[in-house]
């Protein structure tokens, strides 16, 4: 019997996914064709369809990378869990935008959305993601009134909602606009957030 390298196995399949996703990011995945990915890849059909019954596997694999997924949830624990919330509120931030600053990623993010749409599998998984990361967000920010570190005023869930819209402004605003850069627009989206959520200092005019 001929026996499985588990190691190369991984390997390979992650091949397919890194491949697929440049061609995902450049052509969107209704325009990629399983023909392009077995040539980019260097494989014949048979041999991929060993790894993955069909393109829209692949294409959910781009989104399921277990070690990145395992790191952000450890991650945004650590957060809920932290001492100083405004903190650690900045740097969930930093771990929801910074990828945007990647390549491929606001392409990828952008064509996710749409196939989100048409595919509930996809749309169960990112709205999985996005719950989590809102919900941290949520109680980060609820943290961060109780300790005097932020307005008071501000309303939890609907200030998280804001949040997560200019985090997401970054993806969208990079896959569909070439000059934009999110690697020189993060200091910004800080700034930002700071001004919004911070209360005001007796200098501060009131608005």
């Amino acid at each position: 019997m001929r026996t499985v390298d588990p190691a190369r196995h991984r390997a390979r399949r992650q091949h397919i996914v890194n491949t697929a996703a440049e061609l995902f990011a450049a052509r969107g995945f209704e325009r990629t064709t399983t023909a392009e990915i077995c040539k980019a890849a260097g494989m014949s059909a048979g041999n991929l369809f060993h790894y993955f019954p069909n393109k829209r596997a692949i294409f959910h694999a781009v989104f399921e990378d277990e070690d990145d997924n395992a790191t952000k949830a450890e991650r945004l624990s650590a957060a809920r869990a932290a001492d100083d919330p405004w903190a650690a509120l900045l740097d969930t931030v930093d771990l929801l935008a910074v990828p945007a600053i990647e390549p491929l990623v606001p392409a990828l993010v952008m064509e996710a959305m749409i196939q989100a749409y048409r595919d509930p599998d996809l749309e169960v998984l990112l709205s999985r993601d996005n719950d989590e990361e809102r919900s941290t967000v949520t109680t980060l920010l609820r943290n961060a009134a109780a300790a005097g570190q932020i307005d008071p005023a501000l309303d939890p869930d609907d200030t998280a909602a804001w949040v997560m819209a200019l985090i997401a402004a970054l993806y969208t605003s990079a896959a569909t606009d070439p000059s934009f850069s999110p690697a020189d627009q993060l200091p910004t989206l800080r700034l930002i957030l700071q001004r919004f959520l911070r209360p005001n200092s007796p200098s501060e005019p009131q608005l």
